[in-house]
């Protein structure tokens, strides 16, 4: 699943190829993925409005139109990209947006689990998904003592509690993992049992791990890319995600792979004990 630095990637992506530009109507193929309002109704909405700018939520992307927010989640697989009216549609593109400079916009998903939701501007924060998710990793309000104090109210591992997006947005399985071991941290460790200068060091590594990662363009680990057809490169970085079976960077141990949480999980056994 995408997570915040490709998110973050595909928002600046659409930023470049479609703000400005106005929609002229949508077709939906698969109405699941719109929550929403009903489809006649969103299609009805959206022809005629403006794309005015592109923001992001944690993991959500949001269209700021004329007068909505367009709030997308790209689930497992679902890609935006932009074609010429000639290209062959894809039996996979879901929903296309037509744009006034005869150019598509169009969404792609394959597992058919992303969603999109239309608010009036200004609902889409007060308004489920985005309702239900913590403080952005580069916001004011995500600190050390808003991520300590939330850890410290849980008995869950730490690795589950961190891909918990109500206590920071945008974190998942990869970033988490690379967290954790860049921390120290063994990701089996009660949340009740870190100490402040664990909650530290998983709080600074967080904020380095994801600002590497956006400046790589996020992680190309099955099929993501962004709307320009670019995959990322943070994958070439990356510390522990993927790596079990190799040395590990610090002291050269085998890196081993777990589940915790239901999740498949890479550690250094030395450089994070589960004291």
């Amino acid at each position: 699943m995408p997570e915040l630095p490709e998110v973050e990637t595909v928002r600046k992506s659409l930023a470049e190829t479609v703000v400005g530009k106005k929609i002229v109507k949508v077709d939906v193929s698969w109405h699941n993925i719109v929550k929403y309002p009903e489809v006649e109704e969103f299609c009805l909405l959206i022809a005629g409005q403006l794309i005015q700018g592109m923001g992001r939520r944690g993991k959500f992307l949001i269209f700021y139109l004329d007068d909505f927010a367009l709030v997308s989640h790209l689930r497992m697989e679902g890609k935006y990209g932009v074609f010429s009216a000639n290209d062959p549609v894809d039996k996979h593109d879901h929903v296309i947006f037509y744009l006034n400079d005869g150019m598509q916009l169009r969404y792609k998903d394959v597992r058919k689990f992303g969603t999109m939701h239309l608010f009036p501007l200004g609902q889409e924060l007060v308004s489920p998904p985005l309702t239900n998710i913590g403080p952005e990793p580069f916001s004011e309000e995500y600190t050390v003592s808003h991520l300590r104090d939330a850890l410290a109210k849980s008995k869950r591992m730490v690795k589950p509690a961190l891909l918990d997006q109500k206590i920071v947005a945008g974190l998942g399985n990869i970033y988490v993992d690379e967290t954790l071991f860049r921390a120290g941290v063994h990701p089996e460790k009660r949340c009740d049992l870190l100490t402040e200068n664990e909650a530290q060091k998983i709080y600074d590594a967080s904020k380095v791990t994801l600002s590497e990662a956006i400046a790589a363009g996020g992680s190309t680990i099955r099929s993501y890319v962004n709307s320009l057809g670019q995959i990322g490169l943070f994958q070439l970085q990356l510390l522990v995600y993927g790596r079990a079976g190799q040395t590990c960077v610090n002291c050269g141990t085998e890196l081993t792979k777990m589940k915790v949480g239901g999740r498949g999980t890479v550690v250094c056994k030395e450089c994070q004990r589960l004291e």
